[in-house]
């Protein structure tokens, strides 16, 4: 295989695996669960090849050890786990999905694996709003699953209404939305487009892709955000919004005189928290929600009461949660749906792993957070130690981080699939970044200048 041919399918592994982890449950709508771990399979082949193709080098002190020890907790809570085989499935889910994170980014430099990103979140998009044309041109009216989770029929038999939260799509495109996109909820929706506002914002920024070209997909992704009015991802967005600031900021200023950045960023966050609690109501008001937030005060509420029945090591590995495994089977009932997450990744985490697991898991997030700061602000350097332009790519991880970080609090994506693995995917990035910075092109030779010319007074030894 030439190397051009190796590239381009290097590219495509990638880019199928991160839509395919992104956009898990379009394969489980339109396949079934049986179609979606066919496509797992071969997703997982792919990352096998990209490995073994690849060979990336492999060096302890580069490793995140935090990833380490929250994913062996993970395993270790089998041996206490309420529900051990249900566990272990989910701790080999986790792993696999954790293996493909971890393997794109050893395998792809980092201005591939964001090309990567940037192919699967178009693909997500495009295939979302040309669904939602479909549905609303051609149906007229909601979708269900091709291979719904519930039985049809049931509802039919006893005149029940189905709850709006099993459809595919709900049809309103044309009324101005929510749309549900392909990913079947308009939060993941959301959340997409709102990680391809920053991915497709730096490829644009520094040149990566043609300015037409990534203009269009800005208003495709900016539109999308609007039709899914979702008032999770739209907070989201602003606190991805302070952190670009922050970060330009920080930037401006330099090393030595970022003391005032970090102050007010602080401050910033204190009185940001104290209005919103102020004004909660009023802004509820505003995003069209109840006053328990769609619920999920009822749901937190509820996985705290079960966490602090076992408080330090937790119930046991569950990742996302199984509908047949108690207590989770009915912990979180709504209207008639039965939702499988805290919606709160760091509840999901303390009702599972216990306060170690939370331990464990703010380090990996906490660390791949802290890495990815340093890399925005601080100024690159060229071979030989000279100071480098600033670049647009070097800002991704950090926007996204906060952006998964600010999903985490309403969502357990962070979690599981597309969330998860790229949580990982920065960690390790960032951190051999941190031991061995990426190689640069040397420096070009700098010029004489005239008073460094040899001297014409000086007469060779004979």
């Amino acid at each position: 295989m030439t190397p051009a041919r190796r590239r381009a399918l290097t590219g495509a592994v990638a880019t199928f695996a991160l839509f395919t982890l992104f956009a898990g449950q379009f394969w489980r709508n339109l396949l079934g669960w049986w179609g979606f771990g066919a496509v797992a399979l071969l997703v997982l082949s792919g990352i096998v090849w990209l490995v073994v193709t690849a060979k990336p080098a492999w060096n302890w002190r580069r490793v995140p050890k935090s990833t380490l020890a929250f994913l062996g907790i993970a395993a270790l809570s089998i041996a206490w786990s309420a529900y051990p085989a249900s566990s272990a499935l989910a701790v080999a889910s986790t792993l696999l999905t954790a293996f493909a994170g971890v393997a794109l980014a050893l395998c792809l430099p980092w201005d591939r694996f964001v090309g990567a990103l940037a192919g699967a979140l178009k693909w997500i998009l495009g295939l979302s709003i040309a669904f939602e044309l479909w549905v609303a041109i051609v149906v007229r009216r909601p979708v269900l699953p091709v291979f719904p989770d519930f039985d049809p029929a049931a509802y039919a038999e006893s005149g029940e209404k189905i709850p709006m939260a099993f459809y595919w799509s709900r049809a309103l495109l044309f009324d101005g939305g929510p749309i549900e996109g392909i990913v079947a909820s308009r939060n993941l929706l959301a959340m997409t487009a709102l990680l391809g506002v920053i991915v497709f914002g730096a490829l644009l920024a520094a040149g990566s892709i043609r300015r037409a070209q990534g203009i269009g997909w800005l208003v495709v992704a900016g539109l999308t955000l609007v039709l899914t009015r979702s008032a999770t991802v739209i907070l989201v967005a602003g606190l991805v919004l302070a952190a670009w600031g922050f970060a330009a900021w920080a930037r401006r200023v330099g090393p030595d005189r970022r003391r005032p950045v970090y102050l007010t960023a602080v401050l910033g966050l204190v009185a940001s928290g104290t209005l919103l609690i102020v004004f909660w109501g009023r802004l509820l008001a505003l995003f069209g929600k109840s006053e328990d937030v769609t619920g999920r005060f009822d749901i937190w509420n509820a996985v705290i009461g079960l966490a602090t029945e076992r408080p330090w090591a937790g119930w046991g590995w569950m990742s996302y949660w199984m509908p047949w495994v108690e207590p989770f089977n009915d912990l979180a009932e709504r209207k008639g749906v039965v939702y499988l997450q805290a919606h709160n990744a760091w509840l999901d985490v303390w009702v599972q792993l216990g306060v170690i697991g939370v331990i464990a898991f703010a380090s990996v997030v906490i660390g791949a957070l802290w890495r990815s700061w340093f890399l925005a602000v601080d100024r690159p350097m060229d071979a030989s130690g000279r100071p480098l332009p600033y670049s647009a790519a070097s800002l991704v991880p950090l926007l996204v981080l906060v952006a998964l970080i600010g999903q985490s609090l309403a969502e357990s994506r962070l979690l599981v699939e597309g969330g998860f693995a790229v949580l990982l995917a920065i960690a390790w990035a960032t951190k051999r970044r941190q031991w061995a910075p990426e190689p640069l092109p040397a420096a070009p030779a700098r010029p004489r200048l005239d008073d460094e010319r040899p001297s014409t007074d000086v007469q060779p030894a004979r």
